[in-house]
């Protein structure tokens, strides 16, 4: 599809032919002569698609409505220079594309990378889901930095490809875990290491997203309305296969379809769950099993139809032991469901709507998602953990971590290295709700179910003609 510029722009830059493998070669055979070499990262180099400290960066931005277009704004308020923006609902981004009215529109991320990837230094991804992937892969591949909505990916393979990909490249990346930067999110780690709940084999994460913000357990749309005149619905589609447009899809309810996002725990879990992974280096999971209801009855067996997730989920995962840390059982919960209050709970104290409650053999502790502020149960224990030091460094911030190390600063504390495997887990128990009331057993290294061979299938999409990874 052709683009639409803004205004009259100047020509865009085809891409560099020079690789980054030969970008190395050379730099290898320049520094033969003094026996050792430093390979110089490329976002110090500056020139061309390659932002050199002191710059600012050239961002384009690939979903410029709802969250993407929040992303876009907060970078640009950070100094970032936003040349070019793609979406394919002209109206859903039409705030964003009136705040840049010199940058460049395209509908299609693949045609925008192909002509703007001499002119741009990075890229953000806001996207529905199910565009994560194939969106970040391809910007990876231009050699960008890239920030990435959460969850990562929409399935398991692509996550494992996106993390291994960018590590290769060489590029910064981040995903939009805003919590991951808090001051909460540091105090929990401090008080879970200095052993202030002593022992912690139990964790509770839940969320009250499903039902409240999308439908859930409903069937695909019988009515096939008109494709409104602003939105391509083809390109929004994108790896899905093909079905009819719907409003029930879009703009805004598609994280409650299968095809398209992750449901609660693919919206939330990233937000919630990214904390006890983080704080009791948790790992992946050897076992995940989903209890889930259709219609609102009792949890139980109840078979998915795959078309929308279930009203309501409790998924529970097994990490195995970690050196002297014993194994640990997380239980998420969604569709209204929680974990039963504590009984150490006085004077009007609830659960928040969103959040992550860790029992120790000395105590427990809560906090609500995106990282918030530890609470400690009983109240006596918060005398302990304010004697232990903070020795954690903190962050100057979730979106300036990414955006300064694209100017050569310290690589964001939530990269790829990190995001990657902690979706993993978010998606293993996405995946186990195609198979409610089995134990099912993982094999992480492999991305494999070991005991339901029938569920592998699920873990890598098959795209729609035209689209690859």
């Amino acid at each position: 599809m052709t683009s639409t510029p803004v205004t009259p722009p100047t020509k865009p830059q085809k891409p560099h032919s020079t690789s980054r493998r030969d970008f190395l070669s050379t730099t290898a055979l320049a520094a033969s002569s003094v026996f050792s070499f430093t390979i110089v990262p490329r976002h110090v180099l500056g020139g061309p698609g390659q932002t050199a400290p002191s710059e600012r960066p050239n961002i384009a931005g690939i979903g410029c409505g709802g969250m993407g277009g929040g992303d876009i704004a907060t970078f640009t308020k950070l100094g970032a220079n936003f040349i070019a923006l793609c979406d394919v609902d002209e109206t859903r981004a039409a705030g964003t594309f009136q705040a840049h009215p010199h940058a460049r529109r395209y509908k299609d991320f693949r045609e925008m990378l192909d002509r703007e990837a001499g002119n741009i230094d990075a890229v953000t991804v806001g996207t529905p889901d199910h565009i994560h992937g194939v969106a970040a892969m391809a910007a990876i591949k231009a050699g960008k930095h890239v920030y990435v909505q959460k969850p990562l990916t929409h399935t398991l393979h692509e996550c494992r490809e996106l993390t291994k990909a960018a590590k290769q490249a060489g590029v910064v990346t981040s995903m939009g875990n805003q919590g991951h930067a808090s001051e909460g999110s540091r105090l929990t780690n401090e008080w879970i290491q200095a052993g202030i709940l002593g022992e912690i084999r139990e964790v509770h994460v839940w969320s009250d997203r499903a039902g409240k913000l999308w439908k859930q357990g409903i069937g695909r749309p019988t009515e096939i309305p008109a494709v409104p005149p602003t939105l391509d619905w083809n390109l929004w589609l994108g790896p899905a296969q093909d079905r009819p447009y719907s409003p029930a899809y879009a703009p805004h309810n598609w994280r409650g379809w299968w095809d398209f996002g992750t449901g609660a725990l693919g919206d939330m879990g990233c937000h919630i769950i990214d904390h006890p992974v983080w704080g009791l280096n948790l790992g992946a999971p050897t076992s995940v099993e989903s209890r889930t209801t259709l219609d609102g009855s009792v949890l139980g067996n109840n078979q998915p139809n795959f078309d929308s997730y279930p009203i309501a989920a409790i998924i529970t995962y097994e990490f195995p032991a970690r050196g002297n840390l014993p194994p640990v059982r997380m239980t998420w919960y969604d569709g209204g469901l929680m974990p039963p209050t504590p009984i150490e709970m006085t004077g009007g104290q609830r659960l928040p709507d969103n959040g992550v409650l860790y029992v120790g053999s000395r105590g427990k502790m809560f906090h609500s998602s995106h990282g918030g502020m530890p609470q400690l149960l009983p109240g006596s224990l918060q005398e302990l953990a304010q004697a232990v030091p903070k020795v954690m460094e903190r962050s100057p911030g979730h979106y300036e971590e990414w955006y300064q190390a694209c100017r050569g600063g310290k690589r964001p504390v939530d990269n790829f290295d990190y995001a990657g495997p902690m979706t993993e887990t978010v998606l293993l128990g996405v995946l186990s709700l195609r198979a409610p009331g089995r134990r099912l057993e993982w094999d992480s290294e492999n991305l494999k179910v070991k005991n339901a061979p029938e569920l592998n299938q699920f873990v890598k999409t098959e795209y729609r003609k035209g689209w690859s990874l």
